[in-house]
């Protein structure tokens, strides 16, 4: 084992959205560091959100104001620092009574079990004051604001007439988290050359006091003072694997739909509805790439590795959708995709799953005989406080390795949000400079910048290509250049999670078969690895994906 090159200042296991953000703040801090994963970047649970970047509202019943607080922040920061990912979001909430709920959230607010019901405008008002005042650090949105039953039947006519009044205010969506995972972890290797990414693999044990790794490129032994296990549901079973046996997570599953439905796309308008099944539940349904995106299911859940949307989901979420909009039909035949993964939230005892606390923490194993590092666990959290819970993971890291902070993550821009034209006037120039350059028409140009963030530029220097077989909006040459520049190993990397291929819709095979012919090129797939590939990623999407391929 090569001393220099299988030593690192810190190692990483599992590279979702906390462990990538770890990765980048230590990788900031000049520290040479490593980051293991054993599927690809993004692929467990930060795949699975509900796309949203929001503050918490419904957090302020179980009193976690911190958090709250925290959130509203990060998620300003974010519409600052991944402008070309993060973007606002408008929230309706229909309200169903005036006064109702407010006995029920102040028992929940000092430590009841059960769960809130029936949240009125009274309780609603009050909670969004608070929300619009916790988020005024950084604030960059518009402030809430209430709204009649009949201005708001007028605004979204599918509502029920049942409501009496609505809210409005502001959160904010990411269009692709699965990639935003994929630019905190380059961003990483930019700021620290000799750091390493490694995906298809996975932590084997100790050896020596050396890390076993194990994946798809063999077998390696690394050594470390620092470990940051940050690998979500898996938590517990890779300090098992590493002599530290845990009971840290107790998660709970989210599944969701993507919906054929353009008449509501047109509707909504770009705005989502956030409301109040009959069991005291919170769902959400908004636009998303077209398609109605519908969600979410909240139900204890132990097994990450067999999750998947059920069909008792799948109606309980239909159901709720037509209560919520009677005058719509919400069939099966519109599903065009579905996908769950499980939340790693802190092991709890409340009934009521939604109660669960959502903040997070960062217990420490100390070094133990046979095991000369530390373990770090980071429980909980959510998408939106990523940057700060790494934050406060690397300054415990900085810390117990004798180092000192060089820079904040604060303003530090995410991938293609580096110098990312923000204002429309400059938007236009930027887009103007790269068609010239590119020889691509300022459409084209437009259209990458929207995907891709400020890195269209280097793939509009691919220059025109044809555009895959069955899609207009993706070319050979974009596929390509992911291929080659974006720590692809399967197609599933390319289709999955560094574009929106699959949620975007419809694929046919032939794309499929295409992708992996120009992936392969760039890779050295020959026609059989090429074959499989399309294989598994049809079987995937055809399986809990619900899927439907073209020809």
């Amino acid at each position: 084992m090569s001393a220099e090159r299988d030593r690192f200042d810190a190692v990483i296991v599992g590279a979702g959205v906390n462990g990538a953000g770890l990765f980048r703040d230590l990788c900031a801090q000049g520290l040479r560091c490593l980051i293991v994963e054993k599927a690809d970047f993004g692929a467990g649970t930060s795949s699975a959100p509900s796309r949203m970047i929001h503050g918490g509202l419904k957090y302020l019943e179980t009193g976690e104001f911190g958090l709250v607080a925290q959130s509203t922040l990060e998620r300003n920061l974010l519409l600052r620092n991944a402008p070309h990912t993060v973007t606002p979001l408008q929230t309706v909430i229909p309200i169903f009574s005036w006064t109702k709920g407010v006995g029920a959230a102040l028992k929940t607010l000092f430590g009841a079990k059960g769960a809130a019901r029936s949240r009125g405008a009274l309780l609603i008002e009050a909670g969004l004051t608070i929300y619009d005042l916790l988020g005024l650090r950084a604030r960059v949105m518009p402030r809430h604001r209430l709204r009649g039953r009949a201005r708001s039947l007028r605004t979204l006519p599918s509502l029920t007439d049942r409501i009496v009044a609505s809210a409005a205010y502001w959160d904010a969506r990411v269009r692709a988290p699965e990639r935003m995972v994929w630019e905190l972890v380059a961003d990483g290797l930019s700021l620290s050359p000799s750091s390493e990414a490694l995906t298809r693999t996975s932590v084997a044990g100790i050896e020596d006091g050396a890390l076993v790794l194990e994946g798809e490129d063999g077998r390696r032994l690394v050594r470390t003072s620092f470990v940051a296990n940050a690998a979500g549901p898996w938590i517990d079973r890779v300090n098992a694997a590493l002599g530290a046996p845990s009971k840290l997570i107790g998660g709970t599953k989210g599944s969701h739909l993507l919906l054929d439905m353009p008449d509501l796309v047109a509707e909504l308008d770009g705005r989502m509805i956030y409301f109040e099944a009959d069991d005291g539940r919170i769902l959400l349904v908004y636009p998303h790439l077209g398609r109605i995106l519908a969600g979410t299911t909240d139900i204890p859940a132990g097994d990450p590795d067999g999750v998947r949307c059920e069909e008792d989901e799948v109606a309980y979420i239909l159901t709720r959708l037509k209560a919520l909009m009677p005058g719509r039909e919400f069939g099966r035949e519109r599903i065009v995709y579905a996908y769950s993964g499980i939340r790693p939230l802190p092991a709890s005892d409340a009934k009521v799953p939604g109660l669960i606390s959502r903040d997070h923490s960062a217990p420490v194993v100390e070094p133990a005989e046979g095991r000369p590092f530390a373990i770090v666990s980071l429980v909980g959290g959510k998408w939106t406080t990523f940057r700060g819970f790494a934050e406060e993971v690397a300054d415990l890291a900085l810390k117990r390795l004798g180092k000192v902070r060089r820079r904040t993550t604060r303003d530090l821009p995410v991938g293609g949000g580096r110098d990312f034209p923000r204002e429309a006037a400059a938007r236009a120039r930027w887009i103007a400079t790269a068609a010239r350059t590119s020889g691509l028409p300022e459409a084209r140009v437009d259209e990458l910048l929207t995907r891709y963030g400020t890195v269209a530029k280097a793939i509009a220097r691919e220059g025109a290509s044809p555009s895959l077989p069955d899609r207009i909006d993706h070319s050979e040459a974009e596929i390509a250049w992911i291929a080659r520049h974006e720590h692809v190993r399967h197609l599933s990397d390319i289709v999955l999670r560094r574009t929106t291929l699959a949620m975007g819709g419809p694929l046919s095979r032939r794309d499929l078969v295409r992708m992996a012919e120009i992936a392969g090129g760039v890779l050295g797939w020959d026609a059989d690895r090429q074959a499989a590939e399309v294989a598994e990623l049809a079987e995937r999407l055809e399986g809990p994906q619900r899927m439907p391929l073209g020809r």
